[in-house]
């Protein structure tokens, strides 16, 4: 990772309900670099083991149930899963019971538990030879509700990528607050709030002050390291939580519990992921903030994220980093705030993830913040996007006590500037993160209206202008004037009510679209007399319509 370009952590997880594990006793370690490259082939070892196999130990004399054949067979459709701790496996049971016997019996099926997660009846186990493993499932298959592979942190190979016109990015600088609405003194945000910061450890820093930082260690210590991406943790922590003018954060005055969920390597599993989750929550966090994705999920990542569901917290996550049109796990997770970038011109970055399981978007390109050594870094990513949400929801929390993590976020998912096509889409979630309007929304005299979007719908040939009232109460008499490539014309709009939006639509010639280089449209909304409009820059806005390319 180039520090002045920090990217998106990945952890890979596995897939649901998946018990791959044969070709984990036969491989070589690889270091974590050439882990990022590919999946491990399989080879003749693995072969030949998946052969010997089949055939029946001493303690596997008994038939084998229907339940174990079932387990056995999914082993054997899903062998070629890569990137995962060799020798390793996490296996959740049915209940209570089902996990003491397994933890009785353990040591003497020759399988060692590395790391116990109690509360969700899950273990870390690492074992010697497949067979061990095997002779267990075969034996006690009512046992097990899930197994699989302890999938490694890495930055995965993408999937397909979703085809995307080209735009000019805009970087933010230091210029991410002010885009955001953050206006005057914001000194107490966050105040009474602790923000969990699952990543490579927080590295002691100006911007944190000397006592707002706690650490919890799971066993990986707490200090941040010195490679090139251990630096990504106190990125993420100074845009939630940072104090200092060169790397400020939404919420200055937020406390932050670090735990670092990463190695010497710098890779994590999802074993480490989901204890962190548990760990924080029952440390008293609300909000955790997990700046790492993967394109997979089991079953102790489910339950880690309904535990902390089921305590109160919420989870704010990034959308992922590979053009994909699908998220990253845990992001894609219903239960948790899943968030992708824009830029400073309020386009979707060309690497964030879409889909409709996106919440929303928020700064992540060009952002300044802290880094190693009290370094300033530039950095993209929807992992820089995450905690700035992070962030927001702690200081709507603080300015409005008794206020629960989950409503503090809704009140975030109802002040969004629309971005995109109009309404929720995939690339915008339920729009851009506007904390301005967040934290001045119950001001009956402040009045905002904005030229939110302009959408170019290709399936009807027509562009969209989107108008956004961003005020407490309807506005009456707003004008639009419109010019397409010196072309003028006036819109009337009707009112638009206290926090919605009008479409203005006009039909774009397919004939003149292709004679020429492109339209350019700009737009200029207008209020009535007698109104002040408290944010008039984001009342004028353009944008260039290409031919699509042949």
């Amino acid at each position: 990772m180039n520090p002045n370009r920090p990217t998106l952590l990945a952890i890979s997880v596995g897939a649901a309900c998946a018990l791959v594990l044969l070709w984990l006793w036969t491989q070589d370690r690889e270091n974590a670099r050439s882990r990022r490259q590919a999946a491990h082939p399989l080879d003749a070892a693995v072969s030949a083991e998946s052969a010997a196999s089949t055939s029946p130990s001493p303690r596997e004399a008994s038939a084998p149930t229907p339940a174990g054949q079932s387990l056995l067979a999914t082993l054997q459709n899903l062998l070629a899963r890569g990137n995962a701790r060799a020798r390793e496996v996490v296996l959740s049971f049915k209940d209570d019971a089902a996990y003491r016997r397994f933890l009785a019996r353990a040591q003497q099926a020759g399988l060692t538990v590395v790391g116990q997660l109690d509360g969700l009846r899950t273990v870390r186990v690492r074992a010697d030879t497949f067979a061990s493993l095997k002779a267990d499932l075969l034996q006690n298959p009512a046992d097990y509700a899930d197994a699989s592979p302890n999938y490694m942190m890495s930055i995965p190979a993408p999937p397909a990528k979703d085809p995307r016109a080209a735009v000019d990015q805009v970087p933010f600088g230091n210029r991410a607050l002010q885009f955001l609405g953050v206006s005057g003194d914001h000194g107490q945000w966050g105040n009474g709030i602790t923000i969990a910061v699952l990543d490579t450890g927080i590295a002691p820093d100006p911007t944190f002050g000397s006592s707002r930082i706690r650490y919890l260690d799971l066993g990986l210590g707490t200090a941040a390291g010195s490679g090139n991406e251990d630096g990504h943790g106190t990125a993420v922590a100074a845009l939630a939580a940072g104090a200092a003018a060169d790397a400020p954060g939404v919420a200055p005055a937020a406390n932050l519990l670090s735990i670092r969920v990463t190695d010497a390597n710098g890779t994590s599993d999802i074993f480490t992921v989901a204890q962190g989750i548990v760990a924080a929550v029952d440390a008293g966090a609300k909000i955790l903030n997990i700046s790492l994705g993967g394109y997979g999920t089991n079953s102790a990542l489910d339950a880690a994220i309904a535990y902390a569901s089921a305590h109160g917290a919420v989870i704010v996550a990034a959308a992922g980093n590979d053009q994909a049109a699908q998220l990253a796990w845990p992001a894609a997770d219903s239960r948790v705030i899943s968030v992708g970038a824009i830029d400073a011109a309020g386009q979707q970055v060309s690497f964030s993830n879409s889909g409709p399981q996106l919440q929303i978007t928020a700064p992540g390109y060009g952002v300044q913040t802290a880094w190693l050594d009290g370094q300033r870094a530039t950095v993209d990513g929807t992992s820089i996007s995450s905690p700035i949400v992070a962030g927001s929801i702690a200081a709507v929390m603080s300015q409005n006590p008794g206020l629960s993590p989950q409503q503090a976020w809704q009140v975030l998912q109802q002040t969004t500037s629309d971005g995109g096509a109009p309404g929720p889409d995939p690339d915008f979630g339920n729009g851009i993160l506007n904390l301005g309007w967040a934290m001045n929304r119950n001001d009956p005299a402040r009045i905002d209206t904005a030229v939110s979007s302009h959408y170019y719908d290709a399936a009807t040939g027509t562009m969209e202008f989107v108008v956004q009232n961003r005020s407490s109460q309807p506005v009456t008499g707003l004008t639009l004037n419109v010019d397409v490539s010196g072309a003028g014309s006036t819109e009337y709009l009707p009112t638009v009510a206290a926090g919605g939006i009008y479409v203005v639509k006009l039909p774009v010639s397919a004939a003149t679209l292709a004679a020429g280089s492109g339209l350019k449209f700009t737009t200029l909304l207008v209020n009535p007399p007698g109104i002040t409009d408290q944010v008039p820059a984001n009342n004028r806005r353009s944008s260039t319509l290409t031919p699509p390319t042949k």
